[in-house]
């Protein structure tokens, strides 16, 4: 992995050149990453991004060229210093695919103010963008139920965003995605057929379809609303045979539609033939599908951009730092609208005997009591500078199945809404 160092802010560099030149670069500090609230309407959140996060923090080094490119920025003690970065500090953190809330603390690192203080900026971009993709995700495979979704937002979005997009929708329950380097970095499972383009290439539809079948076999998925949907179903089951994979459905009435394709479907013997739908989908549409015959959900430019939430407004701030004497206070921002709670965090999922969460306990200063039904939210990502949080993409999608169904049933519902548990604070703060 190319090195991540060059992707922050000019003023995490000025501070830690002036922090350098105070002598308080190396005081022991804690940062914690966290959202004041969910996104508005919002019911609940999903963390993303953990896996990206920790590549990032191993590649995060001052070679040669990144060097060159800071002259100018800040002074020679400053880069002398750089050229010998390495995070030799401790990360603690929500795992992937995990729910929170307003004020979960989704990272905590700790280290020297100077170690700590660069990684601001890519965490933030990180966590900000994959658990706002994840969170809309989250609710449109809720809304789904059983059928799966397909995330096909590519197009839509800057190009390595969506690969991260890809893989954020994944961990929260997308079936495949179409984008070629997410399956190749990550190992996401990917799908796909042919656009309209294809089948306006040909003289006819039905040339369309027959080039289709015979290379990719009487199981692809063919689009049937270039022309007339009604004559594209039948040429369709024609070519393919009643064995026809699926028919994908693109525009118009959706649910309409479903429900004639369904129809005709049947009378042509084709009773597995399964219909996807397409076309600026979110989990509302989805929602509304729901009584619909549809098989399958094709989703792009709400995914790509959080589905009206583009941000999880999420924010890095010093909550600890080390006095004149050596000891680890808390300090905090009092900002009016901004007001941050200092000290190091500990945090628990409290739940009732049946499993179902009650509440996002956060504890300052000191760990939340556990009374045996409750779950530990915070795992250690990076020991001493060592990662050793990583772990498997289909761990975390898992996860998410998990910890959403543990939430009480007002999550299932698709308007806006409060948080379905609150946050509680325990002990100095």
């Amino acid at each position: 992995m190319a090195s991540t160092a060059l992707l922050t802010d000019h003023y995490e560099l000025t501070m830690l050149q002036a922090a350098l030149a105070g002598g308080t670069a190396q005081r022991r500090s804690v940062f914690e990453l966290f959202g004041r609230r969910l996104p508005e309407g919002r019911r609940y959140g999903v963390v993303a991004g953990v896996g990206r996060a920790l590549d990032a923090i191993e590649a995060f080094a001052f070679d040669d060229e990144t060097i060159a490119a800071l002259e100018g920025v800040v002074d020679a003690p400053t880069l002398e210093w750089l050229a010998g970065y390495r995070f030799s500090g401790d990360v603690w953190g929500y795992a992937e695919g995990e729910i929170y809330f307003a004020h979960s603390p989704l990272l905590i690192v700790e280290a020297s103010f100077a170690e700590a203080v660069v990684l601001e900026t890519l965490l933030l971009s990180i966590y900000n963008h994959d658990s706002a993709i994840a969170s809309a995700a989250s609710r449109m495979t809720l809304a789904a139920g059983d059928r799966p979704c397909i995330e096909m937002g590519s197009r839509r979005t800057h190009e390595e965003a969506a690969v991260a997009a890809a893989r954020a929708a994944y961990v929260a329950g997308f079936a495949t995605t179409s984008n070629l380097a997410a399956r190749h970095r990550y190992g996401v499972p990917t799908a796909g057929t042919s656009a309209h383009s294809f089948t306006l290439l040909h003289d006819t539809e039905e040339d369309a379809f027959r080039a289709q079948v015979s290379s990719l076999g009487v199981g692809t998925t063919l689009l049937v609303d270039t022309y007339d949907v009604a004559e594209a179903v039948r040429l369709g089951v024609e070519v393919a045979g009643p064995e026809l994979g699926a028919v994908r459905l693109d525009s118009g009435d959706l649910g309409l539609l479903a429900e004639q394709v369904r129809a005709q479907l049947d009378q042509l013997g084709a009773h597995d033939t399964r219909i996807l739908v397409t076309s600026d989908l979110d989990e509302h549409a989805i929602n509304a599908l729901a009584a619909a015959p549809v098989d399958g959900y094709g989703v792009g430019t709400q995914l790509v951009t959080g589905s009206g939430h583009p941000t999880s407004g999420f924010v890095y701030k010093l909550v600890a730092r080390e006095n004149r004497d050596g000891v680890l206070e808390s300090v905090a921002k009092k900002s009016v609208d901004k007001i941050s709670v200092g000290g190091r965090k500990y945090a628990l999922r409290r739940r009732d005997p049946d499993g179902v969460a009650e509440a996002e306990v956060i504890g300052v200063g000191t760990p939340v009591e556990n009374d045996g039904d409750d779950r530990e939210l915070l795992v250690p990502l990076v020991r001493a500078g060592e990662v050793i949080g990583r772990e498997p993409l289909d761990a975390a999608r898992d996860r998410h199945a998990a910890t959403r169904a543990e939430l009480p049933p007002a999550a299932q519902q698709m308007s806006r809404g409060e948080p379905v548990i609150p946050t509680i604070f325990e002990g100095d703060h």
